[in-house]
């Protein structure tokens, strides 16, 4: 399985409606405390402007309700790895991505046979706090080897400039939130992603039809 070297992960279907459009291929819908009625909408009005726009969504967390509306793919912490039912999961043919911060956790991942593994924060990152120390660029040349052919993610405080610097350092994605939502022009900094990563998405494309 291959990963589009631009994840996009947002917190409202409004805003997979508003970016997907621009050309993202890969999209988390991070939402947290709401109700199921609210959150399968959102699931449902998001998998809609995927699918108009050829865009991979991946559900974090709430694997029963991607279950239940069809989704393709699946993110998981790790505490929430511990409380999911992963044969459920596997049975429901939904791909798997799950988070990691450090040897341990990438241990347990690893048992899980994920279909990719996110690394983070690589610096320091706004969206919440973390217990984590910020794991550094080098870091992903020695995840990349622990993970073999799994794909691999970098997340946390990555922008547009850097994300060059993460996928030359072995990620196969470059998992991005406030560098998007908090910018004052979303669509512009959206583009300047899509433009930044162009290099990698070309040479996946002319591997994949050699």
């Amino acid at each position: 399985m291959t990963l589009d070297p631009f994840y996009l992960i947002v917190g409202s279907a409004e805003w997979v409606e508003r970016l997907v459009p621009l050309g993202v291929k890969l999209v988390q819908l991070r939402i947290k405390d709401r109700t199921d009625f609210a959150l399968r909408d959102e699931i449902r009005r998001s998998k809609t402007a995927c699918a108009a726009m050829g865009c991979r969504l991946v559900i974090n967390d709430h694997w029963k309700l991607a279950i239940d509306e069809g989704c393709e793919f699946i993110h998981l912490g790790q505490e929430d790895l511990m409380a999911a039912d992963l044969a459920a999961i596997r049975r429901a043919d939904l791909k798997l991505g799950l988070s990691t911060h450090d040897l341990s956790e990438l241990e347990t991942a690893l048992a899980a046979e994920p279909d990719y593994i996110a690394l983070g924060p690589v610096w320091p990152t706004v969206l919440k706090e973390m217990k984590w120390a910020p794991q550094g660029v080098e870091r992903l040349t020695d995840w990349r080897r622990r993970v073999g052919s799994t794909p691999l993610v970098a997340i946390g405080g990555i922008t547009a400039e850097r994300a060059p610097l993460v996928l030359e350092k072995g990620a196969d994605s470059a998992a991005v939130v406030t560098d998007i939502t908090h910018n004052p022009d979303p669509e512009a900094r959206t583009r300047q992603w899509l433009a930044a990563t162009a290099p990698w998405r070309i040479a996946e494309m002319r591997t994949a039809h050699q």
